[in-house]
């Protein structure tokens, strides 16, 4: 809930932990979503800054991509990274080893037919806090479900290739990737009269 004021002191720590100045940067990367509707809107808001700031390109990476480089050296054919939605609703995509994307990242309710035409092309690794849900309810020989973490170094991994080929969002149009629209109760449906 403090995402606003945790991340500025944090990017200057870890500047200084670095021995670099803001001035030193090449670009900025963000992860644009799915996630935390408010960690999304603050991290985007903050690399925006940066990059207005001080005159440098920006770099999108979405949370599913990202995800999926953790584990692209895997023998599977495919990666489903799936992060938990509520319910039995995940956000997922499908990506080929090369991370090409088979499905674009979208909300899925999910149920025992759910992947079962690319099952049938491949071995597809769930992964994620999402897939937890899916295997509770779901098995298939092609179904491999193993625990993965994706921290910094896949993160700069997918921006580093980006950046040597000038794959930049224009600042002024880039926004966080939300897949679902928020959905808020109204203002005191909550309260007892």
């Amino acid at each position: 809930m403090e995402h606003a004021s945790f991340l500025q002191p944090a990017i200057r720590d870890l500047m200084t932990e670095a021995g670099l100045s803001l001035s030193e940067l090449s670009a900025v990367a963000v992860v644009e979503g799915p996630g935390s509707y408010t960690g999304l809107r603050v991290g985007m808001s903050a690399a925006k800054g940066l990059c207005y700031t001080l005159g440098l390109p920006m770099i999108t990476v979405n949370t599913l991509e990202w995800m999926a480089e953790a584990v692209r050296n895997g023998p599977e054919s495919m990666i489903c990274p799936m992060i938990d939605a509520r319910r039995n609703e995940v956000f997922t995509a499908l990506y080929d080893k090369d991370l090409r994307e088979i499905l674009a990242p979208h909300a899925l309710i999910l149920d025992e037919g759910s992947f079962a035409e690319q099952l049938g092309q491949g071995t597809i690794r769930f992964i994620g806090n999402g897939s937890e849900k899916f295997q509770a309810v779901f098995q298939h020989r092609n179904a491999i479900f193993t625990p993965a973490e994706s921290g910094p170094i896949h993160l700069s991994l997918i921006a580093r290739s980006r950046f040597l080929q000038n794959l930049f969002t224009p600042v002024a149009y880039a926004e966080p990737l939300y897949v679902k629209e928020f959905h808020a109760p109204a203002p005191g449906r909550h309260l007892k009269p």
